[in-house]
């Protein structure tokens, strides 16, 4: 049963960095960079204190159309993020859609994937009205761009001005795509939603059930149609980030190079254009994968072995591994 703020349980140090918190070990000593209570570098002379013994990291957040602020900590994904968030306002998981840094607002270039910067205040946008709407198909492409929450959620990133559901005024960025001609995609990842949109037959009519977050008094008229792709940071605004995984703890990491960070950007360009997706940690872990890489064909194995389900084809790989080289020598 969700918990109150004031009755919530104390949460297990799941996020943790490498420096010794010196004040549990009784060592004493400064604050640490993170600013946990005596977390800094151990007295000369003695040994380190065990692992166990490190500072966790506190954020603070807010439902984006309006709550008190909640202190969430002790998660190492972004499903377990969402289990905090719905904890903290006792709300079931499920109404959790997903969440920006730093803005209420559904502002796709602030949407937090697999990182957080240290010092990022995250809002988390829930269900608000569902929706269902007729969509014909006239044009093989429908503008869409689907990203999702990493926790079974599949919802619009960015609709291409001018496109077939421009035209539909009752879809909007930020809407959860709950089933498709009675489908549902409940569970789904983005790449099988935008897989099924684009196998749809061209010249006929097809049905839609959308979820939109619900809203702030001061984004009821909002209907963005999404930024233009790679624009605005792409991180959150801490001097370090979070860096939340699917398996495995979570990890106090330093920001992207500019390498990285340009890479990742033409990376992601690259996902969108070949399959109508866009996910900046995707992207970054193709980065990593391909960044010590001789040649396509090892970076290909390498997709294969980590990231199969996605099926790249040939040609996204060799793109990628050019983008990544081009990134390297500064050609961008």
């Amino acid at each position: 049963m969700p918990l109150g703020l004031g009755r919530r349980k104390k949460a297990p140090p799941l996020v943790e960095n490498e420096e010794a918190e010196a004040a549990r070990g009784g060592l004493g000593g400064e604050q640490g960079p993170l600013g946990g209570a005596g977390a800094g570098l151990p007295q000369a002379g003695l040994p380190p204190p065990p692992p166990a013994l490190r500072p966790r990291l506190v954020f603070h957040t807010q439902l984006a159309h309006g709550s008190p602020t909640g202190r969430i900590e002790g998660f190492s994904n972004v499903k377990e993020l969402y289990g905090r968030i719905a904890e903290a306002f006792r709300l079931p998981p499920a109404e959790v859609m997903f969440c920006t840094l730093n803005t209420h607002k559904v502002d796709m270039d602030k949407l937090l994937g697999g990182q957080i910067g240290l010092e990022d205040f995250i809002f988390a946008h829930v269900k608000g009205q569902r929706k269902e709407v007729e969509v014909f198909k006239s044009e093989d492409a429908l503008g869409l761009t689907i990203t999702d929450n990493g926790a079974g959620y599949a919802f619009i990133k960015r609709i291409k001005e001018g496109s077939v559901i421009d035209h539909i005024q009752l879809i909007s960025v930020g809407d959860m795509i709950e089933a498709i001609n009675g489908q549902s995609l409940l569970g789904c990842r983005h790449y099988e939603v935008a897989r099924l949109l684009k196998e749809l037959p061209r010249g006929r009519t097809f049905t839609l059930r959308l979820t939109e977050p619900r809203k702030a008094f001061d984004m009821i008229s909002q209907r963005s149609a999404g930024s233009r792709p790679g624009s605005g940071p792409q991180l959150g605004t801490g001097r370090g980030t979070l860096r939340l995984r699917s398996r495995g703890p979570a990890t106090v990491e330093e920001l992207p190079s500019a390498f990285e960070e340009k890479a990742i950007e033409k990376v992601d360009d690259l996902l969108e254009s070949y399959m109508g997706i866009r996910d900046t940690e995707l992207a970054a872990t193709m980065v990593e994968l391909g960044k010590d890489k001789r040649n396509p064909d090892e970076l290909a194995e390498a997709l294969d072995e980590q990231l199969g389900d996605f099926a790249f084809p040939d040609e996204f790989v060799f793109d990628v591994w050019g983008a990544i080289g081009d990134a390297k020598v500064g050609r961008y």
